[in-house]
């Protein structure tokens, strides 16, 4: 049995990152083995997460996975550890929109059967926060809200007045965090600027959120609540599937600040079918690794980057005769730019006939969808939910043989299907459909 504790929140903006982060740093350098996981598709979180513990961040997506998958994903995560802190996403009872609670925070916490610590901003209010807490806690009586901890306190006064009124709510007060000693992490146009761009400053930072939590919240009282969480009582997920591919084929994974954008599972799902996964950097490296038979591309901010990425000629001419040879290439969001002609008009691998540029509207929102051409990835008529989360656009948004048929929010063809090329802004999980992986070794060995 694995210590549980979900740290949730009334709405965006009110500090579960900060306590989420602080608590996986403090209870890692209290001694303990800790077990990070995020509520939601982010890729970002899981990063300052797995910096906070030395442990791989894991997301829990109900949306993306199904709700069947999220015990056993956490399960599989968090073996051998001490204590697992999930971060949830948005406000508590937010989830996928019209699906009900599917893919919130409280859903998740049922799924996992753990006690919730709710953080609140108590920047502008006092004795309200006790209704607050209150209709929280009784909204659905399935959630069991064990702790609140209070964040951008203004005084000792505002914190008295804050636990006086908290006193007759039944929630205890778990910690308080003053506003003046708030650590700030950048962000720009899709949030949290990755620890993969800022890696010392990181380090100080969440060296820093660490220090905040213990000086603010009662540590001895949350891993006990952590501990008050029952047996799970499921089998962990595996990422082994029927058989495993001969030959241990290459398969070349971009890493780097430009690609930060990974589901764990990922890796550990070609891993699993027989591939020899071997990280790069694109930025950095001029060729592909040794052998490649296979190339991944995924997320992240090529955009960023798009002068450094352009610069590194020899490899953009590695990746196009990979390409052309055939060879399996999965491609999201970020890798999609990369593979087309153009990025803000510095020359990318030109792998795809179509031009990619920086837009002023967010794109974001879960996706139904179907592969609607034979790939290396997916069967014609396979069936997944996926993610979009981008500023960028590319002209045009489908090829010939486009990569998906999307159901939400309009039916609409998206993406490119050539050769070995599978590429698009979709995210995908992997673990809803491992035969996406296995597809893609077996490609690879062929």
């Amino acid at each position: 049995m694995v210590a549980r504790l979900v740290v949730a929140a009334p709405s965006s903006g009110s500090g579960k990152t900060t306590v989420a982060t602080g608590l996986m740093a403090a209870f890692a350098a209290a001694g303990l083995a800790v077990s990070p996981h995020k509520v939601g598709p982010d890729y970002i979180d899981p990063g300052y997460h797995a910096l906070a513990t030395g442990r791989p961040g894991r997301n829990l997506d109900a949306y993306l996975c199904g709700t069947e998958l999220i015990a056993p994903l956490f399960a599989h995560g968090a073996a051998g550890c001490d204590l697992a802190v999930v971060e949830g996403v948005m406000g508590m009872y937010d989830g996928a929109s019209g699906h009900g609670e599917l893919a919130s925070t409280a859903q998740i916490a049922k799924l996992l059967r753990a006690p919730v610590v709710l953080v609140v901003d108590a920047s502008s209010q006092s004795r309200s926060v006790a209704a607050l807490v209150h209709g929280f806690a009784s909204w659905d009586p399935e959630v069991r809200i064990g702790g609140v901890i209070l964040n951008k306190v203004g005084s000792a006064r505002h914190e008295e007045l804050l636990r006086e009124a908290l006193d007759a709510s039944g929630v205890p007060v778990m910690g308080a965090l003053r506003r003046e000693r708030q650590v700030r992490t950048p962000s720009r146009h899709l949030g949290l600027v990755p620890v993969a761009e800022r890696r010392a400053e990181a380090v100080d930072a969440v060296a820093a959120l660490a220090e905040q939590v213990r000086a603010g919240c009662d540590l001895e009282a949350l891993l006990a609540l952590a501990r008050s969480a029952p047996e799970l009582g499921v089998a962990a997920w595996d990422a082994a599937g029927p058989r495993v591919v001969p030959g241990r084929p290459v398969v070349a994974v971009a890493s780097g600040a430009a690609f930060t954008f990974s589901y764990a599972e990922h890796g550990e799902l070609l891993a699993a079918a027989g591939a020899e996964v071997v990280p790069f950097d694109p930025l950095r490296d001029e060729r592909l690794p040794e052998g490649t038979r296979g190339l991944v591309i995924g997320g992240g901010f090529p955009e960023v980057y798009a002068p450094e990425l352009s610069g590194n000629e020899p490899l953009r001419e590695a990746v196009a005769e990979l390409a052309r040879s055939g060879a399996p290439v999965a491609a999201e969001c970020a890798g999609l730019l990369y593979l087309s002609r153009s990025l803000d008009g510095q020359p990318m691998c030109g792998v795809l006939d179509a031009e990619a540029r920086m837009s002023q509207r967010l794109t974001l929102g879960y996706r139904e969808a179907v592969a609607v051409s034979d790939s290396s990835l997916a069967a014609v008529g396979t069936r997944l939910r996926g993610h979009e989360f981008h500023r960028t656009v590319i002209e045009p948004g489908a090829g010939a043989a486009p990569a998906w048929g999307m159901h939400l929010p309009e039916r609409r063809v998206e993406g490119f299907v050539q050769l070995g090329v599978h590429a698009s802004y979709l995210h995908t999980h992997w673990a809803a459909e491992p035969g996406m992986a296995m597809r893609f070794v077996e490609r690879c060995a062929a």
